[in-house]
């Protein structure tokens, strides 16, 4: 009874965790417990933890965004989400020895982490390791730095992990993606999900949220004012000139009547004294 308790408390945590997307804290939190529980069941080393922290890091950040649309049953994100997952595992495969990597891919809260219930999507970690906040081992050396570094988009698409742990590695069938259970694994994973028809292609977002085309009145509207501007500029400085000039020369017939009437006054003044 103690165990179920246990168990419906564990999922009802990892739900209130991962009913929205997960801020960067967050996910070094989520990412550290799922790896340490791995350092703990797989006997690694400290050079294979730290490797793993990143690759565990480096699958949760780019899944947290992708989600939301995988619970609306959007098929394209189903497969987005696995092919996250195979990167991830082939990553993996690198860093593990051959034996380890054998035990990683028996256990499901490892090799396929996530999972959907009642509306929302969890961790598996947590129905096995109940409480959230026990550790085995202290966080990673680059626990708050690490932000993406080594993975595979910096480096052409070719694992930042190949030939750095000198032991054989995996050779069997790893990929969910690509392999025959693929169907399979989706229904464990995420068999509550209804699948949206005619989701396995990706909306572009970006033309949604385009502002109006080129050839629509506003737009074009606007173009003619930014090419008229100018020459009503022009038009204004033409009018300018203008003005002064009838100001220039106003004022100087005024100065030309007042010498002649000037001139007047001093000849009537020259007759009266003769």
């Amino acid at each position: 009874m103690k165990r179920i308790l246990f168990m419906l408390f564990a999922v009802i945590m990892s739900t209130a965790v991962c009913h929205a997307a997960m801020s960067n804290s967050k996910v070094r939190k989520e990412t550290r417990f799922l790896t340490d529980k791995m350092a703990y069941e797989l006997n690694l080393n400290t050079a294979q933890y730290n490797d793993v922290y990143e690759i565990n890091y480096d699958f949760i950040s780019g899944v947290r965004y992708l989600m939301d649309d995988v619970l609306r049953g959007e098929e394209w994100a189903l497969n987005r989400y696995y092919d996250y997952l195979d990167i991830r595992n082939d990553d993996l495969r690198w860093v593990l020895s051959r034996r380890q990597y054998s035990r990683f891919m028996q256990a499901a809260y490892f090799f396929r982490p996530i999972y959907v219930s009642g509306g929302h999507w969890s961790f598996r970690i947590y129905v096995t390791y109940t409480n959230p906040n026990h550790f085995y081992y202290p966080r990673p050396y680059h626990y708050r730095t690490y932000c993406g570094g080594h993975n595979r988009v910096h480096y052409h698409n070719v694992s930042y992990y190949r030939g750095r742990h000198n032991y054989p590695t995996y050779n069997g069938s790893f990929r969910i993606r690509d392999n025959k259970s693929y169907h399979t694994s989706r229904r464990s994973d995420f068999g509550s999900v209804h699948i949206r028809p005619n989701s396995g292609t990706r909306p572009n977002v970006e033309q949604s949220n385009r502002r109006p085309a080129t050839n629509s009145p506003v737009r074009r509207s606007d173009t003619k004012k930014e090419v008229n501007a100018p020459k009503r500029g022009q038009s204004i400085q033409k009018e300018n000139e203008s003005i002064r000039r009838r100001s220039n020369s106003s004022s100087s017939s005024t100065r030309t009547i007042r010498s002649s009437s000037r001139s007047s006054e001093r000849g009537k003044e020259a007759s009266r004294r003769n």
